[in-house]
């Protein structure tokens, strides 16, 4: 690799992270007013929508997004993609019109000014302790009831280079039975090309999302998690193994 392309590498990761901060910035005030009531949340994710497309854009990512239905307006879901790169959220959240909250791991509510709203407005998990995982249930509950929807990727984590998609947990397809919400499956096709976790590496082009009809959870008991699981993944994995 010539040095030419780490120098290219390491500006574009900076110029990633600029790019996340100053929308932030600049909405600043509208931000701040949006998280001061729970109830204000679908303005907050007006306004998540724009910062994420500023940086798509900006990052020169070519979104592509065929869905075989759209969710209903005021209706409540399960979105679930499989997670390979920091651009994740911002696909996911263009991905959308109605209004979700993430379930993500405590630690990204350490990035500054990011993890200031990150931390206010998503449901946060230590996925090592079983008391976080409990809490998260009766969040997510919460955030339901309101008319709102969830939001995880179900990996877990970012899993190895190597690995295509890893097993999935069980706790969102735990809570969309309890709630009997359909489940809506997205896979992102390019985004571990886009823009991964591993440094020297990354560039403009094309980023595809595909969402697959909704799974519905009507009639399904906590008994049925495990298999809905596996069907779901198999979804998910059939279509990355077609890609690559």
């Amino acid at each position: 690799m010539t040095v030419f392309k780490y120098i290219f590498w390491v500006f574009y990761r900076i110029w990633f992270y600029v790019l996340v901060a100053v929308p932030i910035i600049i909405l600043l005030p509208l931000l701040l007013v949006s998280i001061l009531k729970e109830s204000w949340y679908p303005y907050f994710y007006r306004l998540a929508r724009l910062w994420a497309r500023f940086i798509l854009i900006g990052m020169g990512f070519n979104t592509h997004i065929s869905l075989a239905e759209k969710p209903k307006r005021k209706a409540s879901y399960m979105f679930i993609a499989n997670h390979t790169s920091m651009a994740d959220i911002m696909l996911m959240l263009v991905v959308s019109k109605n209004p979700f909250v993430f379930v993500g791991k405590k630690e990204l509510a350490k990035i500054p000014l990011f993890g200031f709203f990150y931390k206010r407005t998503c449901i946060l998990v230590d996925r090592s302790s079983e008391k976080s995982r409990k809490a998260v249930f009766l969040r997510a509950q919460r955030r339901l009831k309101q008319g709102l929807s969830i939001c995880i990727f179900p990996e877990g984590g970012v899993p190895d280079e190597d690995v295509i998609l890893d097993d999935f947990k069980d706790g969102a397809f735990r809570l969309a039975i309890n709630h009997q919400i359909p489940i809506v499956p997205l896979v992102f096709l390019d985004n571990k090309k886009r823009f991964p976790f591993t440094f020297f590496s990354g560039s403009p082009g094309k980023m595809r999302a595909i969402g697959f009809p909704f799974i519905p959870t009507d009639g399904l008991h906590v008994a049925d998690t495990k298999a809905l699981n596996k069907d779901t993944r198999q979804t998910i994995l059939k279509q990355l193994l077609k890609d690559s």
